[in-house]
This record gives structure tokens, C-alpha cells and sequence, in this order.
């Protein structure tokens, strides 16, 4: 997710990041009618779990893109991160069943404070990288440990939750294919289009993920909950 001014403009990925977030939008509402009010709803199966997924990954991409884009991906990252750890509080003052340890957030803040490591790698490197994670993840999926101190590359207890969760492993991969596909179609940093769009509600949502994401939960809430007390 980035801010207004966290990278260069390019047109196409601001559409794309305002497509992700209006589907993430959709299944966070999905979300809070089933575990909040109890609505006879689905998240973990069928359309609604692929749409969130569908999400999920469009953010990580377009992420990993834009941090070849981006002049201080620590700053950004730091920023991001903070920002996580935040909503980490908040979310378990909450409730603790809604708690949030590791989500998109803190995932995407340590991605883009790791960028540098790989940032300046080959493409076909980075794939075989992101492809490795990948297959990393889906292996230690399958591990059930009595502790939960590394949840953050994916390795947990039975007893662990967090309402939101997006471990480095596997999920990096995802972001390890946006630097691939940044030194593909972005070397020169410029729209793959010779044309623009023009300003629309969408280009707009993607140019301000970040503060939006901050703010749809709490809006969400309200607006189911003034509408439950009307009617």
C-alpha cells in the first residue's frame, strides 16, 4: 500500500492498487458481518475467500513494483510498519479474537525495509527466489510447533491466531515477483501506456491505500452499526 507521494506516478498501478482496495474494502465488510454481527455469511470459502486473496496478492505486487520506484523504501517502510504495530494495539484492545499480530501492513513494512537487499538482483533471480518462499511457506504451513515466536515467517502453535495474518513466508513471494516484473516492465520507470485515463474515483482510492486502510475498519463498523439501530 503507498501513500500519495510514495512513488512516481504511473497510471496503471494507481488503477490496480484502487481495484485491490475496493475489493479488500468488500470482503472486510464480508468480514465484520460474520465475526462481528453473525450474519449467515462466508470469508474462508467460495468467491469471497478469493476476492480477498485476489487482494491481497494485487497489494503485494503492485508493492513490490513500486518500491523499485521509490527513492527511501526504509522511511516508507518504517513508516508502514509503525503504523501496524499501532493497529496491533488497537485492534487487541479491542478484542482479543479480532487482534491483529502480523497483517498486510506489518508484512508490507518489512518488505519494503528488506528491499534493499534484493532490490538490485536479476530478475530471473528474484523469480526463483520468490518462487522458492513460496514453496518454503506452503511446506511450513504443514509444521505445528508449542511456541508461536516465529509467526512472522509462518511457523505457529494451534493455539495461534491473529485476525489478519500475511507471514514473509510464503507471501514474500508474492512481493519477489513485483521486483521481477518492476525490472521488466518498468526499467525506464514510465507508464507501459502511451495514453492516460482520465482522474476517476479509482486512480483516486489507489493513490491513498494507506490512509484509507487506516480508516475503513473503524467506518465499516459505524455504518453497519447505525444501520442495525435504525432498522
Amino acid at each position: 500500500m503507498e501513500n500519495s507521494k510514495s512513488t512516481n506516478r504511473i497510471w496503471e498501478l494507481d488503477f490496480l492498487r484502487g481495484i485491490a482496495l475496493l475489493l479488500m474494502i468488500y470482503f472486510h465488510i464480508i468480514y465484520d458481518l460474520k465475526d462481528m454481527w453473525d450474519y449467515p455469511v462466508s470469508y474462508s470459502s467460495g468467491i469471497n475467500f478469493y476476492i480477498g486473496k485476489l487482494s491481497a496478492i494485487l497489494f503485494i505486487v503492485i508493492s513490490g513494483i513500486s518500491c523499485s520506484l521509490s527513492r527511501n523504501n526504509l522511511k516508507r517502510g518504517l513508516k508502514v510498519f509503525g503504523i501496524a504495530m499501532v493497529i496491533t494495539v488497537v485492534s487487541h484492545l479491542y478484542g482479543s479474537e479480532f487482534g491483529i499480530k502480523f497483517g498486510i501492513l506489518h508484512f508490507l513494512g518489512i518488505c519494503m525495509i528488506l528491499y534493499p537487499l534484493f532490490g538490485r538482483l536479476k530478475w530471473y533471480l528474484l523469480v526463483l527466489m520468490g518462487t522458492a518462499s513460496i514453496i518454503l511457506g506452503l511446506f511450513l504451513n504443514n509444521i505445528s510447533v508449542s511456541f508461536d515466536y516465529l509467526f512472522p515467517i509462518g511457523i505457529t502453535s494451534p493455539n495461534f491466531s491473529s485476525s489478519d495474518y500475511y507471514p514473509l513466508l510464503p507471501w514474500i513471494g508474492a512481493f519477489l515477483y513485483g521486483n521481477a516484473l518492476a525490472k521488466l516492465l518498468y526499467p525506464k520507470k514510465t507508464s507501459l501506456f502511451s495514453f492516460t485515463i482520465k482522474p476517476n474515483i479509482i486512480s483516486w482510492l489507489g493513490r491513498h491505500t494507506l490512509l484509507i486502510y487506516i480508516l475503513h475498519q473503524p467506518v465499516i463498523i459505524a455504518v453497519v452499526y447505525t444501520i442495525r439501530k435504525i432498522f
